[in-house]
């Protein structure tokens, strides 16, 4: 039986110090260095949430070439309204293969990727845009025994549930239900010209904070 569960939720920026001060001001707590990923000419600073559950902050690298192909979490077509958002987040998955397979919404191919030492699997859709505008979680698989938040220290911070926001919350229902996901992601109905949005309650050392639209 497929399970997936809620891996990481990704703050998408113009820039990783515009996308850092955003977080910063919101959660009001400092960022670890990530690193670069060297197919996609991106980079990101990251934040423990929890066990296997931290955010990114990522954005195109201006030192690094640019792909051949269209970046991840549509980073080459930024929303003007929003360029800082909590634009994206992704499910971890034991068979991505099974799961990409499962799900009634395209999510994109299944490509491997890689940030240093770290190596994954993750669906990208071709065109690099974000399915249900974002509603939709990325797959992601890790290699057994791995997990990125096992090397971040503790901030201190953790996810208490994300909540997704999009006119057709039916489909989004569905597509978890289908790929078997299990966690605290509750989905809204939004009238039909409102664009979808995430919000993420997150625990702080100060209280519990909100990250996302429409409270940028």
């Amino acid at each position: 039986m497929l399970r997936s569960y809620l891996d990481h939720i990704a703050v998408t920026a113009p820039s990783l110090e515009a996308g850092t001060d955003y977080v910063c001001r919101m959660l009001g707590v400092s960022l670890q260095a990530g690193g670069s990923h060297p197919r996609m000419g991106t980079h990101n600073r990251l934040l423990k949430l929890g066990d296997a559950c931290y955010l990114e902050v990522i954005a195109i690298d201006p030192a690094a070439p640019p792909p051949d192909r269209p970046r991840w979490f549509r980073l080459d077509q930024p929303d003007p309204s929003c360029p800082v958002r909590l634009g994206a987040w992704i499910a971890r998955t034991d068979d991505i293969e099974a799961a990409a397979k499962a799900s009634p919404v395209a999510l994109g191919g299944i490509e491997p990727m890689s940030r240093g030492q770290l190596n994954w699997q993750i669906t990208i859709p071709p065109d690099g845009d974000l399915p249900l505008q974002g509603m939709a979680p990325a797959l992601i698989q890790w290699p057994a025994g791995m997990h990125p938040a096992d090397a971040l220290p503790d901030s201190g911070c953790a996810l208490v549930c994300l909540e997704g926001f999009h006119p057709e919350a039916d489909q989004v229902l569905r597509l978890l239900d289908a790929i078997g996901f299990e966690g605290d992601f509750r989905v809204f109905n939004l009238p039909p010209d409102q664009k979808p949005y995430l919000v993420a309650h997150i625990q702080t050392p100060s209280g519990v904070r909100r990250l996302g639209m429409p409270l940028n």
